[in-house]
């Protein structure tokens, strides 16, 4: 994630452009930059070749071990338009077997589950491996 700030050029009639801050999301600082001018100049009519970047930093998790509550925002466009969807996940918990409600969750906590084997290929020694045969391995038994 980024924090990137950005401007318009300063002009004779404004010595001092208003600053835009946005959080992006990017995997590099090349593609945070190109997302800014993306989202400035749907929203304030700033292009890239009328303004200046003032400072990009790269934002990093104070404690990314520590479980946290999420809020996930979501902007996609569709062909009637520009939606904003928004989800947020409360907790995220481990639940005791005990405290299981559902069924279809309730049948794999068996203690011996197993689960078959299927279309296995038999394990040669290496000394009797061909690396080329003419015919298809084998899978079932």
């Amino acid at each position: 994630m980024a924090r990137v700030v950005g401007r318009k050029l300063p002009s004779a009639q404004d010595a001092s452009p208003k600053l835009y801050r946005m959080r992006i999301f990017a995997p590099n600082d090349v593609v945070a930059k190109s997302r800014f001018w993306y989202f400035l100049k749907k929203l304030r009519k700033v292009k890239k070749a009328a303004g200046e970047i003032v400072s990009l930093n790269k934002i990093s998790e104070k404690r990314p071990e520590q479980i946290k509550n999420f809020g996930i925002w979501i902007r996609y466009d569709s062909r009637s338009g520009t939606h904003n969807i928004s989800v947020q996940i409360i907790r995220v918990a481990e639940v005791k077997d005990a405290d299981v409600r559902r069924q279809y969750i309730k049948q794999l906590l068996t203690p011996k589950l197993a689960f078959p084997l299927p279309h296995r290929l038999a394990n040669v020694e290496k000394k009797h491996r061909a690396l080329f045969v003419a015919k298809r391995p084998t899978t079932f038994y």
